[in-house]
């Protein structure tokens, strides 16, 4: 059923505003439909509004204030399963964004570090949020992370340019706590980084950014996609790519195949592992 805001905005945008519904036409439903489409929605947002009309003028029609079969011949786009890639920032701008968080700052230093941990390891902001102390292993070099889909613990080769960073963050940033999180605030009460927080520092250092890419999301799951093309580009397969990112079935990774491999080979001289 439609939203008191989308049965608004739907009868606002009726050419014959304030006409009965019976006088409705299917026209004037597919032209509301295509401007929305053309000018402010995707094509997942067009197809949800079209079923909602279809809902709302099914229901009209037993009550007699709508006209009869409309619904059944309002048209939603199809949606094919991964016809869009995931939208993340060009490993260009990666280093950009790492570039832009060298400085000795207690900010940049503990920033810096989350977001390696973002574009090496592909982590989800829950899983870095949930890092302990006790999941650094520096005697084998092994960063053991909670895998929020698959409920167990992933291991990870701790790389010298993460160890180096984890080591300098907690050396000369990290305010001393009975919190066992990694990642804490920068002022006092000195509380652990949850998603809200880890989602605004990543959002805010990507929109600082002119990205190549005008529809990448800002987030930091945007780095987990930037990870995984990444790897794609450099000729891992979808269950090495899968297993690196914790997913639980080849079909989460299957949407990266798609990667335009050409393309992300311009910088394939690039160590993925050495962001330092």
């Amino acid at each position: 059923m439609l939203s008191g805001n989308t049965l608004s905005n739907f009868s606002d945008g009726m050419p014959a505003s304030g006409a009965p519904l019976i006088a409705l036409r299917l026209l004037d439903v597919d032209r509301y439909l295509a401007e929305g489409g053309a000018t402010r929605w995707c094509r997942i947002s067009v197809r949800d509004v079209a079923t909602a009309l279809r809902g709302f003028f099914r229901f009209g029609a037993t009550q007699g204030w709508s006209p009869q079969h409309l619904a059944d011949s309002i048209c939603a786009p199809r949606i094919y399963a991964d016809e869009k890639l995931p939208a993340g920032p060009d490993w260009v701008d990666v280093k950009r964004l790492l570039a832009a968080a060298r400085s000795k700052s207690s900010r940049d230093v503990r920033d810096r570090t989350i977001l390696m941990l973002f574009a090496i390891y592909g982590l989800r902001a829950t899983e870095v949020a949930q890092l302990r102390l006790e999941d650094l292993d520096w005697e084998h070099d092994l960063l053991h992370v909670r895998r929020v889909k698959r409920r167990g613990r992933q291991s990870y080769p701790l790389l010298p340019s993460m160890r180096d960073a984890l080591s300098r963050y907690l050396k000369t940033v990290r305010h001393h706590s009975t919190y066992q999180q990694v990642f804490l605030g920068l002022k006092s009460p000195f509380l652990p980084l949850g998603r809200a927080g880890l989602y605004t520092m990543v959002s805010k250092r990507l929109m600082a950014l002119d990205l190549r890419a005008a529809t990448a999301h800002h987030g930091p799951h945007s780095l987990r996609h930037a990870c995984a093309a990444r790897l794609v580009a450099e000729g891992l397969s979808l269950k090495e790519i899968g297993d690196h990112l914790g997913h639980r079935s080849s079909s989460a990774t299957r949407i990266y195949a798609k990667v335009d491999l050409a393309g992300l080979r311009e910088v394939a001289a690039f160590d993925l592992g050495e962001l330092s």
